[in-house]
Order: structure tokens, then sequence, then C-alpha cells
């Protein structure tokens, strides 16, 4: 349905044009029932529905509809799957239009800069390709359904501590490489209806207030075209909030924002047009939703089975010292409080109203084939750590009249949540105890985990097989038993790095302050620190083991050589050679052997994830851009590619490359020049456009200083002569009196002007 919107603006009145501005309560915003303008819902979350009534609150306290919890983000990144990921965002938009949400919340792609961030389990990755490829597919999900989203947090939202005022201080490189690009992709690719921008300061800044990112950056730069929106409460001043890009305040601000915009458009310091076109912007958005309302039924039966699904599509097999699959006919004995409880979601907004969770019990209970041949101690419980000397022993005791033991352990709810982040790395003591109790009398131990986020694993070495399970949605148990079982081949591959500890973390020493929380590993976040630093880790990022194998070959590259307005196109065979049919995430990495800048050891730059029969080869073709190849350039303000080497990878994680050929870039875009009297010989040797003139300078240098005594010879060195004049700033050519300043000085003025 056509409708002229500015037309209808014009006929409202500015207080009703302030008062869209803002939600009518916590979950809606405001109606203008004389002008057919209805309400419309807004509502959490990214992994399923949490809708609440009016007298609802933002950190899931109270109750909300029975609905449907698919894995969290910390899971269902791992899948590696964009089908996938859009298969479950056309899942949820269903769900919207069956209970009239117009846009649901989410997804959040901040990055997973810490481990302890209480947020993580909602957060795809370390990796913002990954984060964006995953965020874009489940955005065009959703909204092919005619549901808004909402991609959050705009932006650097990387802790919870302080997370309401805190200054995320980070150079714009890093922004632009890490923090920014999961929101780019999501935007350029699927357009979400809105942006939700976070409660910190960026570089001193609030979000909510800030024109560079939302105006200047999100819309300006990357074409956004909806509506954003503030996280609820992360208003800090309403009208430079309006004026910088945020149109809508959430939840209520009980009439005070509403006022602050009126009393500044009638004194002149708010141009009326800034607000119309706000309003524009949200009643776009709304309609859309209001045009395309069709009813449909809330079919959780369904929905729950592909919850199960996805959880099978993403849960990482880290280990299997041929103890898995299962054997139906093995005694087995299942320990842990989390195979009867299990923890299959996250604390705080996202908290789902599950009408249904099976854990691991449940799901052997329904297959009379395993059922008879399992046992059950609790050994510990799931919800707090406290060694209990009874049901340890028991644990023991299960574990060593069985076959097999298979240990569900996990962090309780109260050690990460939204609002507050980690102290520490560890699961709970009581859990890590028993699981070394266990492994004396039981050799053929596997470990289940349930977490949000990774955890210290001091008995790795002795465990023989071990199950990421992260939060696996309401599902969980079902989908275990599958893979433990082997009715269903793992997949899944790990969004992020799993270090050794806590301290290995490039963030350790800059994490977690309150006033400012200062970015000083600036690209180097994840496995761009760990393979950089070539750091042991527990498992590193792309990891993620199969009950086949698979054999690469063929790599082709459709050209040697591009210049940045050329696309190159990677072909490689991947072959399953094991005996039982699989899928296998293919990863493409970029390494910048240009020396241009100092960058990471390689990036991802493509994936895909492709399933293989026994003995089937398929060929795997990806596409690189420019920004493939490219950094951030804070002089140029734009991405830049210099000339130079660049080695294509292939890999089955990030520490397991396969395959390798390389590209030849050729760029046709230079830097701006900065020459200034402290520019060095070596900066004018290092570019074809000065290296003329630095050759002059430097053998000015040589000519002046002549030659040197034999005893002068071994004090100062060829070497040492070298690095010296590499170093030397211009200045000290005419400071040594090698010539003239004025001669120094027109040769650079040259050099300048014949940039221009």
């Amino acid at each position: 349905m056509e409708r002229n919107l500015k037309e209808l603006i014009s006929k409202m009145t500015l207080e009703e044009k302030a008062g869209m501005c803002s939600g009518l309560d916590f979950w809606h915003l405001k109606n203008v029932e004389r002008l057919g303008i209805p309400s419309v819902m807004v509502s959490d979350g990214p992994h399923g529905l949490r809708k609440q009534d009016d007298k609802g609150d933002h950190l899931g306290i109270n109750d909300s509809i029975k609905a449907v919890c698919f894995p969290p983000a910390c899971l269902s990144a791992c899948s590696f799957d964009r089908e996938l990921m859009t298969e479950l965002g056309e899942t949820i938009g269903r769900e919207a239009q069956a209970t009239d949400v117009s846009v649901v919340l989410g997804p959040a792609v901040n990055i997973k800069r810490s481990p302890l961030c209480g947020r993580n389990f909602e957060y795809y990755s370390e990796d913002p390709y990954l984060a964006g490829e995953t965020a874009a597919a489940f955005i065009n999900g959703v909204q092919s359904q005619h549901v808004g989203t909402s991609i959050k947090h705009f932006a650097a939202n990387n802790q919870e501590y302080n997370r309401m005022s805190n200054s995320s201080e980070a150079d714009e490189r890093t922004l632009r490489e890490i923090y920014f690009p999961a929101f780019e992709t999501a935007v350029k690719k699927s357009q979400p209806y809105t942006v939700m921008c976070s409660y910190n300061r960026v570089n001193g800044v609030y979000a909510s207030e800030n024109p560079w990112l939302l105006t200047d950056v999100l819309r300006g730069e990357w074409g956004f075209e909806g509506y954003v929106m503030s996280d609820w409460g992360a208003v800090n001043e309403r009208v430079p909030a309006l004026k910088a890009g945020l149109e809508l305040e959430m939840p209520t601000s009980g009439g005070a924002g509403d006022q602050e915009i009126i009393k500044a458009v009638k004194d002149g310091t708010l141009d009326e047009a800034v607000l119309d076109r706000a309003v524009e912007r949200i009643l776009r958005i709304s309609f859309k939703w209001l045009d395309n309302r069709k009813g449909q039924p809330f079919t959780m039966e369904e929905d729950h089975e592909f919850a199960r699904h996805t959880a099978e599509q993403s849960m990482v097999l880290l280990k299997n010292e041929n103890v898995l699959p299962l054997k139906t006919d093995e005694k087995v004995a299942f320990i842990g409080g989390f195979a009867k409880k299990p923890r299959f979601q996250g604390g705080g907004s996202s908290h789902i109203n599950s009408f249904r969770v099976s854990g691991a019990l449940d799901a052997v209970s329904r297959m009379e084939e395993i059922s008879g041949n399992v046992t059950y101690a609790e050994g510990f419980a799931a919800d707090k750590d406290v060694y209990d000397e009874t049901l340890a022993a028991e644990a023991v005791e299960a574990a060593k009249n069985a076959d097999k033991a298979v240990i569900f352990a996990g962090l309780p709810d109260s050690f990460e949540s939204e609002g507050y982040d980690r102290a520490h790395m560890g699961l709970p003591q009581c859990q890590n105890r028993l699981i070394a109790e266990i492994l004396k009398v039981q050799p053929n131990t596997i470990v289940v985990l349930h977490n949000g986020s990774p955890v210290e694993m001091p008995w790795l070495a002795d465990v023989k097989g071990l199950l990421e399970a992260y939060l696996g949605g309401q599902a969980v148990g079902e989908a275990e038993v599958s893979l433990l079982y082997g009715k269903v081949n793992p997949s899944g591959k790990l969004a992020e790095t799993i270090p050794l500890k806590l301290s290995d973390n490039p963030s350790y020493l800059n994490f977690g302050e309150g006033e400012k929380t200062v970015y000083h590993e600036g690209v180097f976040v994840g496995y761009r620190y760990y393979d950089t630093k070539e750091m042991p880790v527990a498992f590193p990022f792309g990891y993620g083991l199969s009950y086949t194998t698979f054999a690469y070959s063929n790599l082709k590259l459709d050209k040697d050589e591009l210049t940045e307005k050329d696309t190159l196109t990677v072909s490689v065979d991947v072959t399953n050679t094991g005996n039982v049919p699989g899928k296998e995430i293919v990863q493409l990495y970029v390494r910048d052997n240009s020396g241009a800048c100092r960058r990471p050891d390689k990036e991802l730059k493509g994936y895909e994830k492709v399933a293989l029969e026994p003995g089937e080869t398929k060929t795997v073709t990806m596409t690189l851009d420019h920004r493939s190849f490219a950094w951030y350039n804070t002089d140029m303000k734009d991405w830049y590619s210099a000339s130079g080497t660049y080695d294509i990878l292939i890999g089955a994680s990030s520490r397991d490359i396969r395959l390798t050929s390389a590209v030849q870039m050729k760029s046709s875009v230079k830097p701006p020049l900065k020459l200034h009297l402290n520019t060095t010989l070596g900066e004018l040797l290092s570019d074809e456009r000065t290296m003329e003139y630095g050759k002059y300078l430097a053998d000015k240098m040589t000519s002046f200083f002549g030659g040197s005594s034999d005893e002068a010879s071994e004090a100062i060195t060829d070497e040492m002569n070298a690095a010296m004049a590499t170093s030397m700033p211009i200045r000290n050519v005419f400071s040594f009196g090698a010539c003239s300043k004025e001669e120094v000085l027109e040769g650079l003025n040259k050099l300048i002007e014949a940039q221009k």
C-alpha cells in the first residue's frame, strides 16, 4: 500500500511528532489514532522470541510468553552455514508474525574481544568477516517474512562492566577493521530495518549522540536506510542524540525526552525538519510491517525440531581419541547435573521462556536401543560450585562400572550473564575435581561442555573426547545424543579461539576498566593475535573434527595478477576420504606480504560449508574483492591494498592450512605523501615516488662522512651505517652539513608539487 508519509507527517502536531520518537512503554511504539497510525511492538531476541506484556522488563526478570529457544549466537555461528542462518531467520520471522511482533531485537554482532565479556554468548565471533556474513544471512531470513531486525549494539560494546558509561578507546583503523565490519556487511548485504546503538561511549562520545557513527559512517558511507533506536536507557541527551541520527528512544522516557524535543524546536535550537525526517524513517518501517501482516500459527513443535537441527549442525567436536561415536551396545555412564538440567541459553534480555527443554537424559530415555545401556549419576549440581562427597562417590562408581563415561560439564547461570563480566575463565572447581577423580578409574572419558564462552580445561590432555556444545538451545540434549552416538556427523567449527589460559588473551591487561577501556591490542584480536605471535592455544579458530576425513586438492586462482578494481575467483576440490557422509567447512585466509604496514599473519576472507558422501569430490569456489586484501589507511581515510604479493591460504582451521598459492597486487592507488623535515631517508627510499631523491640525499651523507680508518670500521660497521641512514630524518642532511638547508627544502617542495 502506497502512502505519502510526508503528507501524513504534515498533519501531525509537534507534540505527536516528538512522541513518535520514544516508546509508549517497554516494548511498543506510540500511535496516533486520529491519523490511523497504530502502535507496533518490538521484542527480543536474536535466538527466539521473548515477548512480554506492557509491564515487561529489559533483563528478563518477568515472565514472557512460551516460545522456542534456538541455539544462541555463540553456537549457531559455529555452523559456518549461511543457508542454515537464513533458515533460522525465516523461522524466527514467522514466529514474530504469529505473535504480532514487528521488529526482532537482534542479531548482536559485537566482537568477542575477551573471553570474559558477560554477553559473549549472544555474539557471533572474534572475527568480523564471519560475524558479518552470519548476521547478513540471519537478517535476510527474518526480513523475508516482512519482520524487521535491529542489529546491535553499534558500536564497540565489548564489556558489561560500566557498559552504560564506559568509553571504548580505539583508533580508527581498529574500529574500521575489527569492530565495524560486521555491521557494515549486514547493512550492505541485508539492510536491517533498524540499528540499535550501544550504551557505551566511543572515544569519549556516547554512541547515542555520535554523528560520526550514526550519520557519517552508518548512513553516509554504508547507505543505511532504516531508523536507529537506542538500547534500553542508552540515551544521554535527547536533542543531541536526535541531531546525531538517533530516531527512536527506548523504552518510554515518561515524556521527558519528548518535551526536550518540543522545547528545542520552539526555541530554534532544533530544526523541525530533523524531527520530521526521524518520524518519516520510523513510520516507513512500521508501515512496512503493518502492510505485510499475515496471520499464521505459532508452530512450536516444528520449530523445536529446527532448533535441534541447528544445534546438531553447529556443535564442535574438539577431541576424539577413538572413543566416539558411542556404540548403542556400550555401557555408558552419563555424569553431571547438566545431563538432566542442561544450561542451554544465557541470562538477561534474551532469556527465552522455553515451552520445552530436552536434556541428554531426556533424549536417551526415548531411544530404546540406547536407554538400557545408559546409567546416570548426578556427580555435581548444574547450578552451584559445591563438591558433594556422596554425589562424587556415586559418579566415580558409575564411571568405573561402565565402558565409557560422558561428563556433562559447564558454567552455571551465575557464572556468565548480561550485566556483568566473568572474573575468570575457570569451570566450577567441583567439576574439575570430579573430572580428575573419574579419570583415575575410567580412561575412556568424554566431556560435553555447556558454556557461553571459552573455559580453561586443566584435564584436557587426559580426556579422550570433548564436545563443545556451547549453549545449545532448548533441544540441546537431543542434539548432543545424536552427535555422541553418530546419528549425525559433527560439522561445526570454532568461531573463536580457545586459549590455554586467560592471561594469553591480547586484551588481558586492558579489559574491564571503568571509565575508559583502551584497546591497546588494536587489530590483533583473537586468532589475529595468537597466530601472528605463534602462541600455543587449546584450540584454534575454525577448528573442528568430524567422524570422517577430508582431502583438499587442485587449488586454482583465475588470475596471477590483479588491481584493486578486480575480483579474484578461487576454487579448490574437497574429497570425503572417509567412510561416512560429512560436511566440511573450507576456509580461505589472506596473508599480506607487501610489508606496507603491520598486519596479522592471516585473515579470514571466505568460507563455504560443503556436504560430501564417502568418496565424493566437490569443487568449492569463493570470490575475493578489493576489501579482501585491503587494510584501512587512516591517512587516506579509505581502504588500501599495497602493491606486492598476497598469499591465498586454504585451510581446515587457522592453524591447519592445507593449500597455498599467491597473487600479485598491482595497486594504482598510492597513499598521500607525508613529506617534512622529519621524514626519514628510509621512508624516502621505500617509496618509488621519492626513491631517487632518497638515494641522492643518502649519497650526500656518504660523501660528506667519507671513508674511515680500520679502527673506525670495526666500531662502525656497514650494517650500522645502513640502519642509521634508514632512520635518519631529512633535517640531519643539512644539520650535519652534507648540503644546505635551502637545497633540501627545494628538493622537498618539488616532490610535494609533483603530487598535486
